[in-house]
C-alpha cells in the first residue's frame, strides 16, 4: 500500500508517517532524499539520524528515488520516505531532464511496488504566491507532484498542527 502523507513546515507530517512505520511491524527502511548543501543541513541532517530508532536501516538518496524504491521495497517492509520534496528541490537543481525523467519513473514505479511505501511532501500551495521565478516554480513543481502521486496512492493523509486528517 501506498500512502501519501502531505503537510505543511513543522505540521508533524514527518513524526506521523514514523509513528506509522514503527506500528507497521514491518521491517523499516528510511530513505532520506536531502542533502548536506550547507551548515545549517548537515546539522539537521545530523540530528534527523540520532532520532531514528536504531532498527531502521537508512538509505540517502537525493535523485534516483524510483530506482531505490524497487530496490528496497518489499512484502516485509515499510519505506518511509522523507521528503518527496527535498528531492524536488534537489531534482530542480539537476536539471529539467533529470526531473522529468525521475518523476516519471517514481510516478510509473509506485503502482508495482510491493509492501507499504510511506511519501512525506509538503504542501506549500497554501501560502502567499512567492516573489520569484524559481520559487514559483518550486511551487508548481510540488503542487504538480502532489496531485500525480495522491491519484496513484491508495491513502493520503494531510498533517496540521500535528493532527492527521484523512483525505484519501
Amino acid at each position: 500500500m501506498n500512502h501519501l502523507i502531505l503537510g505543511g513546515a513543522r505540521s508533524g507530517k514527518s513524526r506521523y508517517a514514523e509513528q506509522l512505520a514503527g506500528e507497521s511491524g514491518l521491517d523499516v527502511i528510511y530513505v532520506a532524499t536531502a542533502s548536506m548543501g550547507d551548515q545549517e543541513m548537515a546539522e539537521r541532517i545530523t540530528r534527523h539520524r540520532a532520532d531514528r530508532p536504531a532498527g531502521w536501516r537508512t538509505i540517502e538518496e537525493p535523485l534516483a528515488l524510483a530506482a531505490t524504491l524497487q530496490r528496497h521495497a518489499a512484502s516485509d517492509r515499510c519505506v518511509l520516505v522523507d521528503c518527496l520534496t527535498l528531492w524536488l528541490s534537489n531534482l530542480l537543481q539537476a536539471g529539467d531532464a533529470t526531473l522529468d525523467q525521475e518523476r516519471e519513473r517514481l510516478r510509473e514505479a509506485l503502482p508495482h511496488l510491493p509492501g507499504r511505501v510511506l511519501l512525506v511532501s509538503n504542501e506549500v500551495g497554501l501560502g502567499i504566491v512567492p516573489d520569484n521565478p524559481l520559487a514559483r516554480r518550486f511551487r508548481d513543481e510540488a503542487g504538480r507532484l502532489n496531485q500525480a502521486l495522491a491519484t496513484t496512492c491508495e491513502r493520503v493523509t494531510f498533517v496540521a498542527a500535528g493532527l492527521p486528517m484523512q483525505l484519501k
